[in-house]
């Protein structure tokens, strides 16, 4: 089981080189397919915060904190929500709520034409709100902030940038959230965690590497084809146990 979650992590991470997000939406899904959601949410948690310690820094110049902090405010209440239902539902309903939220993602990046449209600062609240719901229950909001960012940042670097600082700071976030209530002393997690760290440094410098070479694009189209696949297998494990 280890070989094989240390193949998506690495996957994962290395899309995250390459976009500066990605790395949960992409492996959550399929890390659900052999981990309880409770124990690989804040796993993923751990190897985000492993990956932007090492890496984030060549971040920092390109963040743009005027758009971070019209997010923020709204993103901690919808934590708050978020981390109530990750600990209240049952299994079976949290997969298929992951299972909808990624089918819906991938038929947006599927269906997705041209330029981001423009956003207005405005729209920082319901996608704030919906982010941090879903960056506490599945660790997958942070396509949300992506989707807002690239509608109000026009330049790469700083979209890039600004992405990956809105995953560090919602992880942030959840290191006090998760160990408030129990979900970072479960059993076996830290070695978990400590295994797959190689396969986030692989997977991030081989990304870095990557950023200039081939198109995000095309990557990211191919993200969305597995997320399609992994959303209908959520779905469908979801059903079978009614």
């Amino acid at each position: 089981m280890i070989g094989a979650a240390a193949l998506i992590v690495l996957g994962a991470y290395v899309v995250y080189g390459m976009t500066g997000f990605g790395s949960t939406v992409l492996s959550m899904p399929l890390l659900a397919q052999m981990l309880p959601l409770k124990f690989a949410v804040p796993l993923m948690l751990l190897l985000d915060l492993t990956a932007f310690a090492l890496f984030g820094a060549r971040f920092r110049r390109g963040i743009r904190y005027d758009e971070i902090r019209w997010l923020a405010a709204f993103m901690l209440a919808g934590m708050a929500l978020g981390l109530t239902l990750l600990i209240r539902v049952p299994e079976q309903g949290l997969l298929a709520g992951l299972g909808l939220f990624v089918l819906a993602y991938a038929a947006y990046g599927l269906t997705r034409r041209g330029v981001p449209p423009a956003l207005a600062r405005a729209w920082s609240g319901p996608i704030g709100l919906a982010g941090g719901a879903l960056s506490a229950m599945f660790g997958t909001g942070g396509v949300l902030f992506a989707i807002f960012n690239s509608g109000r940042i026009r330049d790469k670097g700083e979209l890039r940038a600004t992405n990956a600082a809105m995953i560090m700071a919602s992880s942030i976030v959840r290191v006090v959230l998760f160990g408030a209530t129990g979900l970072l002393s479960q059993d076996g997690l830290v070695a978990c965690a400590l295994l797959l760290a190689p396969a986030v440094i692989v997977g991030a410098f081989i990304g870095n590497r990557l950023h200039a070479a081939i198109p995000a694009a095309a990557v990211v189209r191919v993200v969305y084809l597995l997320l399609v696949v992994a959303g209908v297998s959520l779905m469908v494990r979801a059903a079978a146990t009614i």
